[in-house]
């Protein structure tokens, strides 16, 4: 096989996405992917390990070895090799075979290759998903959109905690683990939270009192940014409806999930590519 078709093959065996040669590849190799991180999850079991180490750490370096070769390959076949080395793919494809080397030479760092998992997001290509990736781009935009308002949440957040945890470092004191400051507020952050460790509880009737009303502001707390969230999705939704245009009589306003106009009744082109 000449050099360019060879080449051209192994192009549109290790980038295509269509059903066939490339689309059989993106699943063998997510399945691999898998495989790898589940071995390197079941390595950490004490257990397993001291039976099983050295079959797992061969199965390890037999795993570096195959994505090395597709890195090395997807390289030499990519039209254009430097945006594919700095893209976020390149990047994740390099990093998930580094560490493995790095283990030779400092123990444990065998464990960063959880990274690999990444490569599975490969999925939303190989199936071409586009609705989730449109869904997650309404909720992007309804973060950006929220931003501020999330920002002097998190201020008041912040200001609630340093108050609730300078009064119990002023109220329980060393004597009840309120040794410091910063381990009062780290006190005040789980409660406020709701999670309440439990590793540090006041003693005192008035410490109890500001435990008391700390979890009730707590309930306050989490609902905010909830209802700050939901308003913006709402309203990208409908600014989502209001630019879906009807290509035969020219109206807009309608649903996503529409298929047919429901003003002249002609069929509206797909949202999505």
């Amino acid at each position: 096989m000449p050099k360019a078709s060879f080449k051209a093959r192994l192009n549109e065996i290790i980038f295509g996405t269509e059903p066939g040669a490339g689309r059989n590849f993106d699943i063998f190799l997510m399945v691999v992917i898998l495989i790898s991180v589940a071995a390197l999850f079941v390595d950490s079991i004490s257990e397993i390990n001291q039976k099983y180490g050295e079959y797992l750490f061969a199965a390890e370096v037999l795993f570096t070895l195959l994505f090395t070769l597709e890195y090395a390959a997807r390289i030499y076949c990519s039209p254009n090799r430097k945006a594919y080395i700095f893209s976020f793919y390149g990047l994740v494809d390099l990093l998930a075979t580094i560490p493995t080397y790095l283990s030779f030479f400092i123990p444990g760092a065998q464990h960063l290759l959880v990274i690999r998992i990444f490569r599975v997001l490969r999925v939303f290509r190989v199936f071409k998903l586009l609705h989730y990736i449109s869904e997650a781009n309404v909720l992007i935009r309804s973060l950006n959109s929220s931003r501020r308002k999330i920002s002097v949440f998190l201020i008041s957040v912040l200001t609630v905690i340093v108050v609730f945890g300078s009064l119990m470092y002023l109220v329980e004191g060393p004597k009840n683990g309120f040794t410091s400051l910063p381990r009062s507020m780290y006190w005040a952050i789980v409660t406020v939270t709701t999670v309440g460790y439990g590793d540090i509880s006041p003693r005192t009737p008035l410490g109890q009192f500001i435990a008391s009303i700390a979890m009730i502001t707590s309930y306050a707390i989490i609902a905010i940014p909830t209802g700050i969230l939901s308003a913006e999705l709402i309203q990208e939704s409908q600014r989502a409806m209001s630019s879906r245009k009807c290509d035969s009589c020219q109206k807009f306003g309608h649903e996503k999930e529409s298929n047919y106009c429901k003003h002249c009744g002609e069929k509206l082109t797909p949202p999505y590519g």
